[in-house]
């Protein structure tokens, strides 16, 4: 079977599914945000969509969720539609299951969590007690002493966190799934006097890349980071001699188009943000030819309207840089496909050919128009 990827029409917020060759689903980020009391809400029913992935892959479960940090607009709902292992009751409908829960180290170091955001805190830290079920994107040392004041026994459960710099083990290319997961973030920096200091701890940023035939296609998930943290990435991946990690095929855009992820200033009228050297680098020089840009976000806003002056992405001039990388640079937005009609999921394969567009997938439940204007 080919991978295939599949985005979602849900506002400012965030979920990727991955179907893998060996149909095991990873789902990165869930956002179940649509009001459905509001018939005019046009983000679609997350909950029924991953019902119908599920159903169309053969599965009963996911393989992975992986929440990229707690914001709730990547989170949202996770509490309805997941089965929570540190839960006893579930009422409602059924759940799906979750094979591994993947998080950053900053899901087990916030505090005063609340939501869906405290439900997610609770499940990892209860599978790190299991001892399994968890992934946790750290520097492993990093959460010792936070463990150890909790009666965790760290060296039984080290095996569980994945550090930047390596690939999250259970996925190879030479597999059935033909996939792999390379992490850039959160990482360390070693400085001068021999200690670290933990970065970007609160996002995970990867690279996939999924294998067909001889072919390798690269999907660069880059969560909500903004230019700094880009910046960080690019310079430790190019001195680590992991340039290569940095290439893509596919990218989803980092925090709903906004300029802070391209660099400090918006830029103004119709001019275009304009990069620092780091994610010029990132944005123009590391993407392939043909590559697909994706913004999980709102329509991108028209001059003089209300929403072109917010200051809340998808920003016009953000939207206006990555539209102008070239022609052969496809730019996508999850609420604007298809154009002319009511969002739909869509999505794209990884074929022997590298990325290749498929047909907007059916909606599992109907709706009409939109209403909650923008969400941050």
């Amino acid at each position: 079977m080919t991978a295939t990827i599949t985005f979602h029409p849900l506002g400012n917020a965030d979920c990727t599914i991955f179907d893998l060759a060996d149909h095991r689903l990873v789902v990165f980020d869930f956002a179940d945000v649509r009001n459905s009391e509001d018939e005019d809400d046009q983000r679609c029913d997350l909950d029924a969509e991953l019902k119908s992935a599920l159903r169309r892959a053969g599965q009963d479960s996911v393989a992975v969720l992986c929440v990229t940090h707690l914001d709730d607009d990547h989170c949202h709902g996770i509490g309805d539609t997941f089965r929570l292992d540190h839960r006893t009751t579930f009422p409602g409908e059924s759940r799906v299951s979750i094979g591994e829960l993947w998080v950053p180290a900053a899901a087990i170091l916030e505090t005063n969590l609340t939501g869906d955001a405290a439900l997610v805190q609770r499940e990892a830290m209860h599978r790190l007690r299991q001892g399994h079920g968890v992934r946790v994107f750290s520097r492993p040392e990093r959460l010792r002493p936070h463990l150890m004041a909790r009666a965790i026994n760290f060296d039984a459960v080290a095996h569980l966190f994945v550090d930047a710099g390596t690939c999250v083990p259970g996925f190879e290319l030479a597999g059935p799934e033909r996939c792999e997961f390379f992490i850039h973030s959160p990482f360390a920096s070693k400085q001068e006097d021999g200690t670290y200091i933990d970065r970007n701890e609160n996002s995970i940023v990867l690279q996939a890349v999924l294998r067909e035939g001889t072919r390798d296609s690269r999907v660069l998930l880059a969560s909500d980071v903004t230019h700094e943290a880009l910046a960080d990435i690019v310079r430790t991946s190019e001195y680590y001699g992991n340039a290569h990690r940095l290439e893509w095929d596919l990218i989803k855009l980092p925090h709903h188009c906004s300029y802070l992820s391209i660099g400090p200033e918006r830029g103004t009228g119709d001019a275009a943000t304009v990069p620092i050297p780091e994610t010029k680098r990132l944005f123009e020089d590391y993407r392939a030819d043909n590559a697909v840009i994706v913004s999980t976000s709102w329509s991108i806003p028209k001059a003089g309207t209300a929403a072109d002056r917010d200051k809340q992405p998808p920003h016009r001039q953000a939207a206006n840089y990555h539209r102008r990388l070239g022609r052969d640079a496809a730019f996508r937005v999850t609420m604007e496909q298809p154009s002319t009609a009511q969002p739909k999921p869509f999505g794209y394969k990884a074929t022997a050919a590298g990325i290749a567009a498929v047909l907007a997938a059916p909606n599992a439940a109907a709706q009409t128009a939109r209403s909650n204007p923008r969400a941050g």
